[in-house]
């Protein structure tokens, strides 16, 4: 049986029946705004607001989104609806919404993501501006021009003449919006829209104020089906796919902003653009506006705590019983408290944060020439302004090269080649490696994605010209083999090799591609006996590493401050801070041959081992002591055989003494068995019995009887590259695994 708590019902009674009256409370004011700033009657505002709480909320693909009418389409359908009628842009909606249904069948809705956020932003940022200008007028008491230009043209001649009733009900609508977003959540219950509507209209009734009140004496007059639009059918058609891929981007950007405020599962975009073409079918065939998912409402629905759809699909119910049944009381709003909330709903849509976020990523030229282009222009030409700019931007990022030179202390030059070599890059490329003096050493590292044929005989023509000169040049390709697989004749083009690793700072020296292909040697070797492995080794720490990891150095250089021993074999195979994913400064580590603690008491006692041991415990103050083996040790292997592995060695001889305890112990457990798995159980066993010799230290002892120390056994199978933690012997004190 299911608890009741655990239930659907429960949880939409708990949280979506709250959220949804929230949502409802924004919704209305919203539509009904949204509806005037597009030319359109205001009962269309609320039957979208329906439809995109129901029908959307119903078939989309995201649990919480809300949609409905969207201030950033008013600017189309107020286009539309001048140029061909209110009925005919409901078919051109209609329409649109069919282009949605197919665009989310067949999966195209993540290619909608591929605009960039800099056009959308500066596109909602200029209707925000468009609307703002065309409702002041309204607020001050007059009518909005037919574009911004010209709103802007006559704002000061609007001062001028100014309304005292009109311009008290939008300045304390104003006033009211921007002192309740301040106000403590408590009451904040009540949304800002609602709050300010409801006080400007009380107010402008109880003082008398000579205000505009709502007309809805032709609202549903002009309330009727659609009907096909006449005229160009180029145009017609041009605004079909432009009211389609403006509400669509809108509502998956939505979508997408929306995820990253909850916990819910991820929306699924093609089922949510599908939903949206349904929902903008539904709207359209009803008289309502085109919708658009809507990040005001849908922030309100996950911050009153919505769980699921319910919550958004009740919203649109209680919209609906308030068209019904109190859609009377629209006639007490005046229209310039309605318009001052879409001057500041305008306002709101030029958001700073979208500006901060574009100008990391060099996107506020896109910004800017969107919202102008809207503006000035047009919504589809302000948008498509910003495109190509932003295509632009994107071309000149993929040819553009970064070049790179410094003199190091030794004489040598060291140059950096970055982003994509192309022909529109060779003559600065040329420039920068000619400045480098005749016949001096040179290391080049290439950071490139992409070299083209001209990039390439640019390097390679400066390189023999150099060494031709008594310069060497060593090239080290960082990513792909561009340079090197030219240079061999190879195409430009290399395949991946799935089997071959990419190249990373812990690979083996024999494994790295740039001691190979990547690390192109001078072509007439005349440079002299190259450096050691070791040598070269720390060349390339201070050239790549040493920068990035100063800062801790320099933090670290002050105390070391280690919070574990680490004692491993000096096998060559095991790297500590691989295995741990530990960095600098965390491990205090011992490696000897077989990972041994010699025992307190034992006749040959080591002392280097016990003073590590010392050392952490008493004066480091380290919380853990890790004895880490390994599969195939050759120490054990010698254990194993009684010695005569250790041959003509006879400190080896001496110092696996300290492993008898280890193979008494395999012995005692496992007898006489000296199958192929004998040599790894010995490992294991051994790693116990040296956690057994760490107690036979007293102050190692003390420290773990009082809790302060713990001692952890770890295994690593180097052939599945795969670390295991290994219980304790009954007589330690080790965490449990």
């Amino acid at each position: 049986m299911i608890r009741v708590t655990d239930s659907s019902v429960w949880s939409t009674l708990r949280y979506d029946v709250p959220a949804s009256l929230v949502v409802f409370l924004v919704a209305v004011p919203l539509s009904l705004g949204i509806a005037m700033a597009s030319g359109a009657p205001l009962a269309a505002g609320l039957v979208a607001a329906v439809v995109g709480g129901i029908v959307a909320g119903a078939l989309g693909g995201s649990a919480v989104q809300v949609s409905g009418p969207a201030a950033g389409l008013s600017l189309v359908v107020a286009d539309l609806v001048q140029t061909y009628g209110w009925r005919a842009t409901c078919m051109i909606t209609l329409l649109a919404g069919a282009v949605q249904l197919l665009l989310g069948v067949f999966r195209a809705a993540r290619a909608a993501l591929a605009v960039s956020p800099a056009v959308v932003h500066g596109m909602l940022a200029g209707v925000g501006v468009v609307i703002a200008l065309s409702q002041l007028h309204v607020v001050l008491g007059g009518s909005s021009q037919r574009s911004a230009l010209a709103n802007l043209i006559e704002l000061p001649g609007q001062l001028a003449e100014l309304h005292g009733h009109k311009i008290a009900v939008g300045l304390l609508t104003i006033a009211v919006l921007a002192v309740w977003l301040r106000l403590p959540r408590s009451i904040k219950v009540v949304p800002a829209p609602l709050a300010a509507l409801l006080i400007a209209s009380l107010s402008a009734w109880g003082f008398g104020w000579d205000v505009t009140r709502i007309d809805l004496s032709n609202t549903f007059t002009e309330w009727a089906f659609p009907v096909l639009p006449q005229g160009d059918w180029h145009m017609i058609l041009a605004s079909v796919l432009l009211v389609a891929l403006l509400a669509g981007v809108e509502s998956l950007l939505c979508s997408v902003a929306i995820d990253t405020m909850h916990s819910r599962p991820r929306s699924d975009l093609d089922q949510e653009l599908a939903g949206q073409g349904v929902a903008n079918m539904v709207t359209g065939a009803l008289g309502g506006l085109p919708l658009a998912g809507v990040i005001v409402r849908s922030t309100a629905n996950v911050q009153a705590g919505a769980r699921s759809r319910a919550s958004t699909i009740l919203h649109g119910v209680w919209v609906l019983v308030f068209a019904l049944g109190f859609g009377w009381t629209i006639r007490l709003i005046p229209v310039e408290a309605l318009a001052a909330l879409l001057v500041f709903i305008g306002v709101q849509m030029v958001n700073l944060g979208h500006v901060r976020k574009v100008h990391g990523h060099g996107e506020v030229p896109v910004y800017i020439v969107t919202m102008a282009g809207v503006v000035l222009l047009g919504l589809a030409e302000g948008v498509l302004f910003g495109l190509a700019l932003a295509a632009l931007l994107a071309l000149r990022r993929l040819t553009w090269v970064t070049v790179k030179t410094r003199q190091e202390p030794d004489g040598r030059y060291h140059a950096t080649i970055s982003g994509s070599l192309t022909f529109l890059g060779v003559p600065r490329l040329t420039q920068e490696l000619r400045a480098i003096p005749a016949g001096a050493p040179v290391d080049l590292d290439l950071d490139i994605d992409f070299m083209d044929n001209a990039a390439f005989e640019a390097i390679h023509s400066w390189r023999q010209d150099h060494e031709r000169l008594g310069g060497t040049v060593d090239i080290d390709e960082l990513h792909d083999e561009w340079y090197a697989m030219a240079a061999s004749g190879v195409r430009m083009y290399p395949a991946k090799n799935p089997t071959r690793p990419p190249e990373r700072w812990w690979l083996p020296w024999a494994h790295r591609r740039n001691r190979k292909a990547h690390r192109v040697l001078p072509l007439h070797g005349t440079s002299g006996q190259a450096d050691c492995q070791i040598t070269a080794g720390a060349r390339e720490f201070h050239r790549r590493t040493a920068p990035l990891v100063r800062p801790i150095f320099t933090e670290l250089a002050r105390k070391q401050q280690p919070t574990h021993l680490f004692i491993t074999c000096a096998d060559s195979r095991i790297v500590p801070s691989l295995i741990t994913a530990s960095g600098p400064g965390d491990l205090f580590t011992v490696r000897n041959i077989g990972n041994l603690v010699p025992r307190k008491d034992s006749d040959t006692q080591d002392d280097s081992v016990g003073a590590a041991i010392e050392y952490a415990t008493q004066v480091l103050g380290v919380h853990t002591i890790t004895v880490c083996g390994h599969s195939g040790c050759g120490a054990m292997a010698g254990l194993l055989s009684g010695g005569v592995k250790a041959g003509s060695l006879p400190a080896m001889r001496r110092w696996l003494r300290h492993g008898n305890h280890s193979l008494a112990r395999f012995i005692e457990t496992e007898g006489d068995r000296l199958d192929s798995g004998a040599l790894d159980t010995l490992c294991r066993v051994n790693v116990q019995q040296q956690l057994e010799n760490l107690r036979t230290y007293r102050k190692v002892d003390e420290q773990i009887r009082a809790g302060r120390l713990k001692l952890v056994g770890l295994y690593f199978d180097i052939g599945s590259a795969r670390v295991h933690m290994l219980p304790p012997v009954p007589s330690t004190l080790c965490v449990k695994t």
